[in-house]
């Protein structure tokens, strides 16, 4: 199994970096995780994971700044269908449109933009970042990746932004922080979590390890 982790200069991926290892290891898969911006090893992939930190444009950039990245990226996960999972910002870039200083376009991979977190609570700070516990919707409930995330299972989020109007079936789970915020989005080879699984422990690597051994 060949694995992706897009590297176009979001952040430190180290931890993304180790946590799918660990996944890949403790589900006793074979092959490898190669963390590239090449276009050609994102394109042979058979698993493809994009994390993400910062701002909404400036990753967006990013992706658009590697030649041939972004269309390899609709070759492989649109056209072949090959398992993609994106984390915080990389999960975001899957909407419609991200409106954090200005207004830019995502991959429009799932209908929805990207908003400022707006708390009803002035309690709730902003950024939100911490441990809060998932509500799976009923999609979650019955999505592989998902399988074995107990209801109220907590996650850990870092984000001032958050995907909002996503079509109702493409919600897997939520989370409250002043007001109810998407905090997983899925439809069919996709998949994309607000919160980073890579910091949420125990869950958080059962979910990768879903994902890794998840054929949609």
């Amino acid at each position: 199994m060949r694995i992706a982790l897009i590297d176009y200069g979001s952040g430190n991926l180290r931890s993304a970096a180790k946590a799918a290892e660990r996944a890949h290891k403790d589900a006793g898969l074979s092959g490898s995780i190669t963390v590239t911006a090449d276009p050609a090893i994102v394109r042979a992939a058979d698993r493809i994971i994009l994390p993400g930190q910062g701002a909404f444009v400036d990753c967006r950039q990013g992706v658009a700044a590697v030649p041939g990245l972004e269309e390899a990226l609709i070759d492989a996960v649109k056209e072949k269908q090959r398992p993609f999972f994106g984390i915080c910002v990389g999960m975001q870039l899957m909407a419609t449109q991200g409106r954090e200083h200005g207004v830019t376009p995502g991959f429009d991979w799932i209908k929805g933009e990207v908003n400022a977190i707006t708390p009803t609570d002035p309690a709730c700070k902003i950024p939100h970042m911490g441990w809060n516990a998932l509500n799976l919707s009923a999609a979650g409930h019955r999505h592989p990746v998902f399988a074995g995330i107990a209801e109220n299972e907590h996650a850990y989020f870092a984000h001032s932004y958050v995907f909002r109007n996503a079509p109702a079936n493409a919600i897997l789970a939520t989370t409250d922080h002043g007001e109810t915020l998407i905090a997983a989005v899925g439809t069919d080879n996709m998949v994309g979590t607000q919160f980073h699984p890579e910091k949420s422990q125990v869950m958080g690597l059962r979910l990768l390890q879903n994902f890794l051994n998840w054929t949609p």
